[in-house]
């Protein structure tokens, strides 16, 4: 089975009067419109990780995340566009949304777990697929070295080079494929990840234990907003003048986060003229749900 599917990602350019001012390119890499639901670097990690479990003859994907996780979402439609059977650990109480009601519409059997057992999600799968020689772990987010190397095409998809390339950082997933797709082309450019949590600094071990090389990247950790799917007015007051200038949704989990640290670094006069700047946005609209009232 070709597992697969056509990857629409042009690169548009972001255009704003900072910008302007200080004589820089900025451009976003629309990864959101590989596929309406299985979008930017969720399908992009995904996709050897099917090919993989088909490999090993498995045919049930149990994954782990949150009740507005959009890796569990992606993993349910992906599982459903190519035959597998799918099982979702949701983190915390029972609750029904319109992300797990998705979830379920592709087939998704969904098993509520308290914070605490979830800390062990290899113990959770073994406590319920021991004994099904056709279930296939796929950690939380995806993370895994088969995800490593889907992003990594990223960087393939390139079609100049770029100064400055930026990503929002959740699991460290994506910002590895990148670093090790720049590593693989020899490419100069510098790499920014943008921590969506507090404290983000921990997410450095997190990337490097992905890579197989050392690399330098920068770790911007003051653009968390209080945390993880967190928001406060400034970032809300970003994404609808955003979305209503470009016509681009952005969500305030990870992308929103992410290019209101490309303009505020813009700002403070971090590039240099004539920089080339590229921001990945990397998905994941269906995080606004549960957070309309934000708006």
């Amino acid at each position: 089975m070709n597992f697969d599917i056509e990857v629409f990602s042009p690169i548009h350019s972001w255009n704003h009067p900072v910008f302007t001012e200080k004589k820089i390119n900025v451009f976003i890499k629309r990864d959101d419109l590989i596929h309406p639901l299985i979008s930017g670097n969720k399908w992009r990690k995904l996709k050897y990780i099917l090919q993989e479990a088909h490999h090993q003859q498995k045919s049930h994907l149990v994954t782990f995340g949150g009740a507005f996780s959009n890796h569990l979402l992606a993993t349910a439609a992906a599982a459903a566009r190519f035959s597998f059977k799918t099982t979702g650990f949701v983190r915390g109480e029972a609750v029904q949304n319109n992300t797990l009601f998705l979830c379920r519409l592709h087939g998704m059997n969904l098993i509520f777990c308290d914070r605490q057992n979830y800390k062990n999600k290899l113990a959770l799968f073994e406590s319920h697929f021991a004994n099904d020689e056709h279930a296939y772990f796929i950690d939380e987010g995806g993370a895994s070295a088969e995800a490593v190397k889907g992003c990594s095409e990223i960087v393939d998809e390139l079609p100049m080079v770029y100064d400055h390339i930026f990503c929002a950082c959740g699991t460290g997933t994506t910002a590895a494929g990148i670093i090790t797709g720049l590593q693989q082309h020899k490419t100069p450019s510098v790499f920014h990840a943008i921590p969506v949590f507090k404290n983000g600094e921990f997410m450095r071990p997190e990337i490097d234990a992905h890579l197989n090389t050392h690399s330098d990247y920068h770790l911007h950790t003051a653009y968390h907003f209080g945390g993880y799917a967190k928001t406060q007015p400034e970032l809300i007051n970003f994404i609808k003048h955003f979305v209503a200038s470009t016509g681009i949704l952005i969500e305030p989990v990870y992308t929103a986060k992410m290019l209101y640290a490309v303009l505020d670094m813009a700002a403070q006069n971090y590039f240099k003229p004539e920089s080339n700047i590229l921001a990945i946005h990397s998905g994941g609209i269906f995080g606004l749900l549960g957070l309309e009232h934000k708006f």
